[in-house]
C-alpha cells in the first residue's frame, strides 16, 4: 500500500533528544523517570506533564536554545526523508507533545509547513520568563495525539502513517492506517511488539519504502534514501527477523 500521508514524532524521533529533559538538566532524575513511565504507557500523560514544566519553567531563551539542540540532533536521514516524501507527493506533518516554539524549529528544517505542525504552546511573561502552557491542549493528555489526528480530517490525504517512539503515539493507531515504532533512539519494548511495522537502526531511512509500499520511487530525487532504506529494512532486527 502506497501512503499518501507520514505523521512524525519530534522526540526521539526525527530528533535523537527528549526536549524536555534538556530543558529540565537540573531536576534531570526526576524528569527522565516521569517522562520514561508515560512513554511506556505506565503513567498518564496528564500526570506527569504539567509536573514536568513546574519543574523546568522553561523560559522564552531556554526554547530558542532547545530549537537550536533539536535541529542540530537531528536523526539521520531526516532531511533527506521528508525532501524524498515530498518528492513523491507525499504529505509530511507533525504531531508531538513537545513545546511549539521548539517543535516549529524542527518543522521549519525540514521545510514542514507550520499549519502541518502540532504541539503545546506556552505562555510567557513580558520578561520572557514562563507563565503557563496551553492546558486546554489535547496534546497535554493521554490519547491526545489520536484526538488531534482525527481533528485533522478530512485535510489529512488517507492511507496515513505515524511514526513515533513512544506509548503516546502508539495510542494514536486508531486514527491512521499504519503505525511505525522507530527504536533508533529509545527503543520501548512495548511499543515494538505493537507497531504495524519497526525501524531498528538509527536511520530514518526505511520510512520511505514503507510509506512507497515498497514500490521504487517515481522521483529521481527519493531514489538514494529509497535504496538506503531498502537496505536497512533487509537487516535483521534486535529480535532476529526483518526490521
Amino acid at each position: 500500500m502506497r501512503f499518501r500521508c507520514v505523521i512524525f514524532d519530534c522526540d526521539s524521533t526525527l530528533c535523537a533528544i527528549e526536549g524536555i529533559q534538556v530543558l529540565g538538566a537540573a531536576h534531570h532524575d526526576e524528569i527522565a523517570r516521569l517522562t520514561t513511565s508515560a512513554m511506556q504507557g505506565h503513567t498518564a500523560l496528564e500526570d506527569v506533564y504539567a509536573r514536568r514544566l513546574a519543574l523546568t519553567r522553561p523560559a522564552r531563551r531556554d526554547l530558542d536554545a532547545l530549537a537550536e539542540q533539536y535541529v542540530s540532533t537531528l536523526v539521520p536521514d531526516a532531511r533527506d526523508v521528508v525532501r524524498a516524501l515530498d518528492a513523491e507527493g507525499i504529505e509530511v506533518r507533525i504531531v508531538s507533545g513537545g513545546l511549539r516554539p521548539a517543535v516549529l524549529a524542527v518543522a521549519a528544517a525540514l521545510g514542514v509547513p507550520e499549519e502541518r505542525v502540532a504541539a503545546v504552546d506556552l505562555q510567557f511573561e513580558e520578561d520572557g520568563s514562563y507563565r503557563g502552557f496551553d492546558a486546554s491542549s489535547p496534546l497535554s493528555r493521554s490519547g491526545g495525539k489520536g484526538t488531534v489526528i482525527a481533528a485533522w480530517q478530512p485535510a489529512v490525504p488517507r492511507p496515513s502513517m505515524l511514526v513515533g517512539d513512544g506509548a503516546t503515539d502508539l495510542e494514536a493507531r486508531p486514527a491512521v492506517d499504519a503505525f511505525v515504532a522507530f527504536a533508533g533512539v529509545v527503543r520501548r519494548r512495548d511499543v515494538v511488539a505493537r507497531a504495524d511495522h519497526v525501524i531498528d537502526g538509527p536511520s530514518l531511512a526505511p520510512v520511505v519504502p514503507l510509506a512507497l509500499g515498497g514500490a521504487p520511487p517515481r522521483s529521481s530525487v527519493a531514489r538514494a534514501v529509497f535504496d538506503r532504506g531498502v537496505a536497512l529494512l533487509a537487516r535483521p532486527s534486535l529480535d532476529g527477523s526483518p526490521s
